[in-house]
Parts: structure tokens; C-alpha cells; sequence
């Protein structure tokens, strides 16, 4: 493990391709600073694995609005709308039971309810 001579963050190995083949480096990711990999460490590097798109992540974006909470029938207080999405958060301490929030599906008002 090398750390950045100029900040003293982690060096990470990185892919870099110039006019040769592409060469493995060490680089810091907090101010650039860049230093080339030789003999056993460059052959130490875990090597790039390809994925088919089959296996590949699918990212949603923000404005496609997925639906994935659990949703639950109870009426919104501002648009009384009958349905909202539902969570819990430990806001108190551990021996106290968690608070329960609500999010209308319809106009995204948030409200919580206390046990």
C-alpha cells in the first residue's frame, strides 16, 4: 500500500491507456497525483473483468419515480389521498419503539406517527 507524496491519501491502482497498451498506475483520487506500477506489483493488480449487459447493473433514473417502498392504505392529511409509502426510524433510544413515517404517493407530503 503507497500513500500520495503531496497529501498523504491512499494510492489506488488505476487503468490508464496512452499510445501504447494501456498501462496500470497508481493514482490519488484526492489531488491527481499519478505514479507508474512495475515488476511484481503490476503483476499483483486483480484484472479487469468484462460483463455481458445481461449481467450488468440497471441504473433508474430519479425521473422515472420508482416505486420502491412498501405502500400502505391510510389517508394523507394535507390532500386526503388514500395511499402512502411507509418506513421506520429509530429517532429515540434503543429501549424505545421506532417512529413510523409516511409519504403520500399522490402529492409526496411526509409525516410521521409515534408508537
Amino acid at each position: 500500500m503507497d500513500f500520495c507524496p503531496k497529501c498523504g491519501s491512499r494510492l489506488v491502482p488505476t487503468p490508464k491507456s496512452g499510445k501504447k497498451k494501456a498501462a496500470v498506475i497508481y493514482a490519488c483520487p484526492k489531488c491527481g497525483y499519478e505514479k507508474g506500477i512495475r515488476g511484481r506489483d503490476a503483476e499483483a493488480l486483480p484484472k479487469v473483468i468484462e460483463h455481458r449487459p445481461q449481467e450488468q447493473i440497471a441504473v433508474i433514473s430519479p425521473q422515472e419515480n420508482p416505486q420502491t417502498m412498501p405502500t400502505i392504505k391510510i389517508t394523507c392529511p394535507k390532500c386526503r389521498h388514500n395511499e402512502a409509502s411507509w418506513w421506520l426510524v429509530q429517532t429515540r433510544g434503543a429501549d424505545e419503539s421506532p417512529t413510523q413515517f409516511y409519504r403520500c404517493i399522490k402529492c409526496g407530503y411526509t409525516w410521521r406517527e409515534y408508537s
